[in-house]
Formats: C-alpha cells, sequence, structure tokens
C-alpha cells in the first residue's frame, strides 16, 4: 500500500493549490484526479477538435504581486497573462458599457450614460472602493486571511480604523448602498450591479451581502484579465509545479471511498490503496458524504445547505469565425435581454472568446466560444425528470434569442455548437447534481461566522476546500482558500 503524508481529493483549482503548497512545504503529498486533464470546472477541455473553457468567465489572480502570477515567476510556469481592453462589454437594449481595466476610467465613462449623476457616482463608487480595498488588501497579502496568527491579528488591529466602511454596511444589501446615495432610482446603475454580482457573489443587487459584493464589484480591476491558451494551460502548469516540487500528481484516478483507520486515511482509488494522515477533498460537501459515508454525515449541514440554495449553469458552446468579432483580442461579453426580468435563465449571458491567435483551440481562421447563465437549482429539482430536459431547452433557446439580439455576430458565424447542462457538469466534473459557482452571498450575518472564515475539518484530519468553504468563489479565492488550509494542516 502506497503512504504519503496528504492525499489531496480532485484537481480543482483549491486542490491544485493545497498540492502545490503542501508540497512547497515539504509534504509528501499525492493528488488524486477523475478526469484526465486538471481544473476541474475551471479547466479547458477538448471536443472535435476545439478547446473550449469549461465555464465562461475571466480570471484574476494574474496581477503583478498576486497568487498566479508569483507561482508564475517561481516555477517558471511559462503561463501568458494577458490584461484586456475592455475587460468586458456589457451590452443591454438602451446602452452598452465597455469597461476599462482602469478603474478611474471605468467610473468617468459609467457617468457618460444618459441620466447619470456624475457626483453621486462619483460618491458611491468612492464608498465602494473604500470597502474593496480594505478586502482585496487580504487576498493581496494572504497572511491577513485565516487562519491567524498572533502577528497577524496585530496586524489586523493596527488596520483596524481601515475596516470601518466594511463594519457599516455589514448584514445589509448592496442596494442598500446605492440608495444611500440617492442612485436607487437610476436603471443603469442597478443593471451593472446585477451582473456583476449575479456572476461574482451569486447574486442579485437586492441580495447579495453588501461587502462582498462592494469587493467583488472591484473584479475587474484587480489582476484579472485572459489566460492564454485557457485557463487549463494555467491548471497544467500547476500539476508540473507540484511534480517538481516532489509531489505526485495521478490524474484519471477517481477516488472510490474514504475510511479511517488506526488514526490514519485509508483512501481506495481506482489505481490502488493510498494510507495519508490527512485529507484535503476539494469537492462539494454532498460528495465527501458520499465518499466517506459515517466518517462525515452531518459534520457539515450549513455548507451543504448553502450548496443547495444555489446555482447551476446552461451552456453553450461555438466555434466562430475569427473576424467576427472585431481586433484579435480575446473577448468577454455580457449580455442582458431584458433589464426588468431576473439575470439568469438565459435572459442574461456571460460570454468568453478566445483570441485570434490561440491556434490550439481551434482551426485557422475560427476561434471558440465559451457562453453561460444561471439555472436555479431548486426550480430544476422540483421539476419531473421528463421536464428537466424541456426546461434546460427552453433556457437554451432563450439564450440564443438574447445573443441574437445582443451580439448577433455569435450566431451569425458559427461553424459548430454544441449545448451543456447541469447534468453535464454532474458528469464530468463530479459536481453534485451540477451545482457550480459557489455559495451564492446573500445577505445575512452568517458570512462572519467563525466556522464560515476558517478551514473546515469534517472530520479528524479531513479538510474539505473549494468554492463552497473559505474564502469561496473565483478562482483565485478558491486558490487562497487551498493555500491557507495548506498552511493549517503543516503548522499542525
Amino acid at each position: 500500500m502506497e503512504k504519503a503524508d496528504v492525499v489531496v481529493v480532485g484537481a480543482g483549482f483549491g486542490g491544485l493549490a493545497a498540492a502545490l503548497r503542501l508540497a512547497e512545504l515539504g509534504a509528501d503529498v499525492v493528488l488524486c484526479e477523475t478526469l484526465r486533464y486538471p481544473g476541474g470546472c475551471a479547466s479547458t477541455f477538448t471536443r472535435s477538435g476545439y478547446q473550449f473553457e469549461a465555464g465562461a468567465t475571466l480570471f484574476s489572480g494574474l496581477g503583478d504581486g498576486q497568487l498566479f502570477s508569483n507561482w508564475n515567476d517561481k516555477w517558471d510556469l511559462g503561463v501568458r497573462f494577458e490584461t484586456l481592453d475592455p475587460l468586458v462589454e456589457l451590452r443591454t437594449g438602451q446602452w452598452s458599457l465597455a469597461v476599462p481595466p482602469d478603474p478611474d476610467a471605468f467610473v468617468r465613462r459609467f457617468a457618460e450614460l444618459p441620466g447619470a449623476n456624475p457626483e453621486a457616482l462619483r460618491s458611491f463608487f468612492a464608498t465602494q472602493r473604500g470597502v474593496a480595498n480594505a478586502l482585496w488588501k487580504l487576498f493581496e497579502d494572504p497572511a491577513l486571511l485565516p487562519p491567524l496568527s498572533a502577528t497577524a491579528v496585530l496586524r489586523h488591529l493596527g488596520r483596524s480604523l481601515s475596516y470601518a466602511p466594511v463594519v457599516r454596511w455589514m448584514g445589509r444589501p448592496l442596494s442598500d448602498v446605492v440608495s444611500s446615495h440617492g442612485l436607487a432610482g437610476w436603471e443603469p446603475l442597478r443593471v451593472y450591479l446585477d451582473a456583476v454580482s449575479q456572476i461574482t457573489v451569486q447574486a442579485s443587487s437586492t441580495e447579495a451581502e453588501a461587502p462582498f459584493a462592494m469587493a467583488a464589484v472591484d473584479y475587474f480591476f484587480r489582476g484579472t484579465g485572459h489566460v492564454h491558451g485557457g485557463i487549463g494551460s494555467l491548471a497544467w502548469a500547476l500539476t508540473e509545479a507540484i511534480d517538481r516540487a516532489g509531489g505526485r500528481v495521478s490524474l484519471a484516478n477517481r477516488v472510490r471511498s474514504l475510511r479511517r483507520e488506526s488514526g490514519a486515511w485509508q483512501v481506495d482509488t481506482r489505481n490502488g490503496e493510498l494510507r495519508a494522515q490527512t485529507v484535503v477533498a476539494n469537492v462539494l460537501p454532498q460528495s465527501l458524504a458520499g465518499m466517506a459515508g459515517p466518517e462525515v454525515n452531518g459534520a457539515l449541514p450549513d455548507v451543504e445547505a448553502a450548496v443547495e440554495s444555489g446555482w447551476g449553469a446552461a451552456m453553450l458552446y461555438l466555434a466562430i469565425d475569427a473576424d467576427a468579432v472585431g481586433g484579435p483580442d480575446a473577448k468577454h461579453l455580457q449580455l442582458v435581454d431584458d433589464q426588468t426580468a431576473p439575470f439568469i435563465e438565459g435572459n442574461h449571458v456571460f460570454c468568453s472568446i478566445s483570441a485570434a491567435d490561440e491556434h490550439k483551440r481551434a482551426p485557422a481562421g475560427q476561434r471558440t466560444t465559451t457562453i453561460s447563465t444561471h439555472v436555479p437549482m431548486q426550480k430544476l429539482r422540483n421539476l419531473e425528470p421528463e421536464d428537466q430536459g424541456v426546461y434546460i431547452a427552453d433556457i437554451q433557446n432563450r439564450m440564443r434569442e438574447t445573443i441574437s439580439r445582443r451580439a448577433p455576430e455569435l450566431l451569425a458565424h458559427a461553424k459548430f455548437q454544441m449545448t451543456a447542462s447541469p447534468r453535464t457538469f454532474a458528469r464530468f466534473t463530479g459536481r453534485h447534481l451540477g451545482y457550480v459557482g459557489g455559495v451564492p452571498r446573500r445577505v445575512g450575518w452568517k458570512h462572519y461566522r467563525p466556522r464560515a472564515l476558517w478551514p473546515r475539518e469534517a472530520a479528524p484530519g479531513l479538510y474539505l476546500v473549494g468554492d463552497s468553504v473559505l474564502l469561496g468563489q473565483s478562482t483565485l479565492a478558491v486558490a487562497l482558500g487551498g493555500v491557507r488550509t495548506a498552511e493549517a494542516i503543516a503548522n499542525a
């Protein structure tokens, strides 16, 4: 039987980050992944000669001094990060907004929209930026993140004044901040905040916990950009770094079960059994319960319930003519059809289009496009099985209608089309029932409870990482959660 200090289950970015950090700290670590490629829901997969991003999104943590940039330099990963201008273009039926990488230029451009109150807008974004600066500082200096050392506690005390803007808005929705600046009636701001909040904190501006949402509004300006070749190129590079750091990566090696014996974990995998003192599971808590059974049943009820309140995704994958969109750079579009309807179920879609020079992703003269929309999973699950497929097909048709009205160039120049649903994510990434995107950050004090802000141990020596626990959504947040969990394990 093979032995290790730590077995990491799942090569999503939480598992990749935990495995690399553990290896850097000298642990004997084995990373097991069901798929033949790393990245999980943030991966690049191949179908019919095309390479698509699993999900449509921009990625952060790529700026100087941030996690992925630091690893790129330290391990000579050779991954190419690109800042885009615009980062994303939001299109509605009445107006459009190209978001530049400079936040001050963004506010100026926003203030030029019809009916804007420039002074009130500047005041709102100043409030938002004050909260964002305080919270993004934690991402830029991970030593300030839980678990906290005595030094970190003292540093937080020294920064206590900077947290005052955060404390003021705790337990309140983002829409309260908008109202406090007299902007509740200005539709473009509400639309923009709903669009950004839906893809970041997974909730509308009237539902979203204000501090988290205000930090997320800065997402585009905090080391966010395009990974050349797809996010999968970064995931593959991290597996190579794990190998070079002394860890072992075992792809196409599904973990079947976990059981506790004589103070250690027996890990039954497709390729045989492993024995380890510690296991880090980059899966949803429901999947962990399926692996470990009695060892963890009922151990994470709060996380399970939060996941169940979340979302799935309906997808369209297109290959388009390379000249269908202007310029050679990668493009990201947010499209809203009906501003008065919820930004879900095909009424709001996010599109990620590859760069013209990403030649491995499509045949010459073509680009790949990943398009997603939110699916309310409780609604889907309440349908009879025979009705679920009809519901998803209706959403995908609604997506096509939105695209045909807001970005007709995509469908008009499509050479290849493929769809996906929550069932697809469940099948190919192992996500429980196809839940993706992480736990919605809806308003409430539950986000500040100690167990929500600390590495989660489901059983002795069994830790959970990923978008349902510590730090939550976004590839950067998930990876930092993996790093901090790894450091807590090493310290223990």
